[in-house]
């Protein structure tokens, strides 16, 4: 026995140095680290982009109250959201559990039996016993595997908080960008009706012309063609406004038909009253929850390094035991009981080549998920700076339709006074209010797409919570 202790306490000793595995560390050579990642957008540049920081909650900068009270409906009673909450609560229970492993373990036993001993002599039905026992152990975590346990839960924990932002993010700006459909198709229908309104009025000039002997039947079917190819783009906007709204139910965790039907009617677009605040590249690693999600996932995994490595040593803990046990007949004597108290180790020594190859298997983990942190952050700033572009270029292409517009109202408004004076052709006509048609319809459509824009710029910052 003193031989035993005599090997075993060296490596008790020895165990009980330092904590097992590495310690972690953020990756300080990675691409969050570089300066072309960490310094202002190459693609925030012109008068509607601020290089200032992103507010908490951005739908806000649209001074929308309705909009806001969508978003904060969503947020307390979307279906995705609350699986997510769910989520956290789950892992929240892990850490709970990886910390109670750190106290004092209890058990209780209990049994009877009904034996015959053989060559006993005993008659049948032979001898009845019983044992009662309770036990207890505290572990003493020498190497630290318990606490390296309860920090990866931890930091798993709060990889799944950083997993429930995203969603978060992601139903904001979905909520957002629903209401913005909404309001952008019926804007669209508006300028669509006014364009259908026009033609009609020239339809009926084009009748009366006829009826006085000034026009021809060909000229009131060219007008009709005009009128009816017009009206058939009507029912495009009104489809995707209805989808807008049945998907804006579903944001709220509501059925399709239960949308809200006060933003039915919306048809003034979202604006915001100031720049775009876009901050630089380094906020944007700190904010983006998926970019949180992945550090903290190498920090588990580095901690589980530390669960592998302690089983290189002894496992020691401290208990103790007390119970009774012995034939029902000598129930309480002296002989039935019985205790026990010491240390109690477990060494999986022998499997030495099974252990190592785990810790391989975690430092293999670490490395790969120090690869993915990286390809998340160049994707993250990929995606930034893909929006802010697209936004910037669509804003120049907006403003160029809607110049093309006012050139084409103008045109339109002259070939129609040509046309009544008998100074022009019926044809220049219809071909000048079909340029109208086709411009004001890009312009409208330009200016539903830059709120899409804004809203995709946005999602792609992270915006939402620091």
């Amino acid at each position: 026995m003193r031989r035993a202790l005599t090997a075993i306490l060296p490596g008790l000793a020895l165990s009980a140095c330092a904590m097992a595995g590495p310690d972690y560390r953020p990756p300080a050579h990675s691409a969050a680290t570089l300066p072309a990642a960490t310094g202002a957008f190459v693609s925030a540049t012109g008068p509607a982009v601020a290089e200032q920081p992103l507010p908490d909650h951005w739908w806000r900068l649209y001074a929308d109250p309705r909009l806001d009270a969508l978003v904060t409906e969503a947020l307390a009673a979307n279906a995705s959201l609350r699986a997510a909450d769910a989520n956290l609560r789950r892992a929240d229970a892990v850490v709970r559990e990886a910390e109670a492993g750190r106290g004092l373990l209890t058990s209780s036993s209990g049994g009877s039996t009904l034996s015959r001993p053989a060559g006993t002599g005993e008659s049948l039905p032979g001898l009845v016993g019983y044992s009662l026992g309770i036990a207890a152990s505290y572990p003493l975590d020498l190497r630290g595997k318990i606490a390296r346990g309860i920090e990866a839960a931890r930091a798993d924990s709060e990889a799944v908080a950083a997993a429930r932002d995203a969603v978060r993010v992601s139903v904001a700006a979905a909520t957002t960008k629903a209401y913005a459909d909404v309001c952008g198709a019926n804007y669209a229908l508006a300028v669509n009706q006014r364009i259908v309104a026009l033609q009609r009025d020239t339809l009926d000039a084009t009748r009366r012309l006829q009826q006085g002997g000034r026009g021809t039947a060909f000229d009131v079917s060219r007008a009709q063609a005009a009128v009816d190819q017009s009206a058939a783009t009507l029912p495009a906007f009104a489809a995707r406004r209805q989808a807008g709204l049945f998907l804006l139910a579903t944001l709220l965790g509501k059925a399709p038909a239960d949308y809200p039907r006060d933003v039915a009617a919306c048809s003034t677009l979202p604006a915001l009253a100031s720049p775009l605040p876009v901050g630089d590249g380094a906020a944007l690693i700190r904010r983006r929850p998926d970019i949180r999600a992945v550090e903290r996932s190498i920090a588990a995994d580095t901690a589980r390094i530390g669960v592998a490595v302690a089983d290189l040593y002894p496992q020691v803990s401290i208990g103790g035991s007390l119970g009774l046990s012995g034939a029902l007949k000598d129930a309480g004597s002296p002989t039935s009981f019985g205790f026990s108290l010491g240390p109690l180790l477990s060494w999986s020594f022998p499997n030495r080549p099974v252990v190592k190859a785990r810790i391989a298997q975690a430092d293999a983990k670490v490395a790969g998920d120090l690869a993915g942190f990286d390809g998340t952050v160049l994707e993250a700033l990929r995606q930034a700076e893909t929006a802010l572009e697209t936004y910037n270029r669509d804003r120049d292409s907006a403003a160029a339709l809607a110049k093309a517009s006012d050139s084409a109202a103008v045109s339109a408004g002259q070939a129609q006074k040509l046309y009544r004076f008998g100074r022009g052709d019926f044809l220049s006509l219809l071909v000048a209010q079909r340029s109208l048609a086709t411009a004001e319809a890009a312009s409208a459509a330009a200016r539903v797409q830059l709120v899409d824009d804004q809203v995709a710029t946005f999602l792609a910052l992270g915006g939402g919570w620091e």
